[in-house]
């Protein structure tokens, strides 16, 4: 077997001209600045450039601390690939080399999760490379601002930063896709966890008329969107003392110690940032449902979740696992998973899903489930992501795949990535694709 050898592609746009690298089929345009901004203010479109664009040597990412949750079940980040940067707003475009002049590709813009608190597009573990040579799609992955510089504020400064990030993205690759081979008239969202949260909300979002036609949702905790006015507020003010803080490491070090003072929210409390209804660009929290229901037939959706999601949490707690690990104790942390799963994500997208079928919408509701029994946690959050995205040697020391063996991820994930690219064509799933034996999805339809 021999290792195809990365070799330079030069795309000619409006924009600029764009280096990029191609490797093993797939084309990728790395770290493209679409927008910039000063600290807590909006952003402002990058305007196009005369010089090559070349991307940098190391990954932009917005400043961050490192979770050692993700780090034991997804896998250690390797900061040394990665540049902190207050303007964080890149995005990558992936498109496969098999490619004619006339094509226009359907284009599948991830959004990362995190808790609006973590994560870049850009991650080993979420590289579509796999994804875009199987079902010839171009996928962009953007990065927005996150935490304090992005999902928290009040009336004396913007909430909602990143979400205006998001949306500066979806106008960047409206003007431009099409000069990468993709149809800026076929596009999908897609988005885990937080990154589903916010799809959601750019659905009743100001200023996205005509950015997007469909929406991928997995694992957004909707259960968690409802009356955070007073734990946001709270927030701020606390944290208030760091705004000027120009040291970006002691920020982040210092903003950890006031999270403690949110935990009488209850569990909201576990997700302190995130979007501000009320704020540009979203309406009222009272408003949102029927917002949803007035914009049902503008997108198509796909909605769902992982049978297992706060196993991720709970049944990888050392402290737990010394009192719930086996017996009877067991017994209740499975109940508890199961009890905390639905409350935070289950119930509330099957209650999204009824409500925008029942108001004219097209949309799926799915559920991934674990048919392996080499996994001891099932199906928890983020299990979605080796499915989707592949790339083995990313997830070769993940505590949450550990004693799954690949073939099964992968003989699963081809046929899971091949639904969800059937959905982003053409905003259906025929009854005759074959499906993955850990999926079960419906289209809910209300006469």
């Amino acid at each position: 077997m021999t290792v195809e050898q990365t070799t330079t592609h030069i795309f000619q746009t409006s924009f600029g001209k764009v280096i990029s690298l191609k490797n093993n089929g797939v084309i990728r345009a790395n770290s493209i600045r679409y927008a910039r901004s000063e600290r807590f203010q909006k952003p402002v479109a990058e305007r196009p450039s005369p010089e090559e664009i070349i991307f940098p040597d190391k990954t932009p990412v917005c400043p961050q601390t490192i979770s050692p949750l993700v780090e034991k079940m997804i896998g250690p980040t390797h900061i040394e690939n990665f540049d902190p940067d207050e303007s964080p707003q890149y995005l990558s475009v992936f498109r496969p080399d098999r490619f004619t002049d006339n094509e226009k590709l359907p284009v599948i813009v991830w959004i990362h999760g995190g808790s609006y608190e973590i994560g870049c597009g850009d991650l080993p573990t979420s590289d579509p490379s796999e994804w875009v040579k199987e079902q010839q799609i171009i996928v962009v992955a953007v990065s927005y601002r996150l935490g304090l510089f992005g999902f928290l504020g009040g009336d004396e400064r913007p909430p909602n930063l990143g979400l205006l990030d998001i949306i500066e993205a979806l106008k960047w690759i409206k003007t431009y896709i099409s000069e990468f081979g993709g149809d800026f008239e076929n596009v999908t969202l897609l988005g885990q966890s937080s990154g589903g949260d916010a799809i959601a909300h750019l659905m009743i979002s100001e200023g996205v008329e005509g950015l997007f036609q469909r929406v991928i949702i997995q694992s957004a905790p909707l259960g968690l969107r409802h009356k955070r006015q007073k734990m946001s507020a709270e927030f701020l003010r606390k944290t208030e003392v760091l705004k000027d803080e120009t040291d970006v490491f002691k920020l982040m070090d210092e903003y950890r110690k006031y999270v403690p003072s949110v935990i009488k929210y209850g569990l909201k409390a576990a997700m302190p940032f995130g979007i501000q209804y009320g704020f540009s660009p979203l309406c009222k929290e009272e408003e949102s449902e029927e917002q949803w229901k007035a914009n049902a037939k503008k997108y198509d959706v796909l909605i769902g979740l992982n049978n297992d999601e706060t196993a991720f949490y709970l049944k990888t707690s050392d402290a737990l696992n010394k009192y719930f690990g086996k017996g009877l104790g067991l017994k209740i942390m499975d109940k508890t998973v199961q009890k905390t799963t639905e409350l935070i994500y289950g119930t509330p997208a099957k209650i999204f899903a009824e409500n925008y079928a029942k108001a004219g919408g097209s949309i799926y509701l799915f559920r991934i489930h674990s048919r392996s029994d080499s996994s001891h946690i099932g199906a928890p959050h983020c299990i979605d992501l080796p499915l989707i995205f592949g790339n083995e040697s990313a997830w070769k020391f993940s505590e949450m795949l550990k004693n799954v063996p690949w073939e099964y991820i992968n003989e699963n994930g081809k046929k899971l990535r091949a639904l969800w690219a059937e959905f982003a064509r053409n905003g259906t799933i025929s009854d005759d694709s074959e499906r993955p034996e850990i999926l079960k999805i419906q289209k809910l339809s209300f006469k």
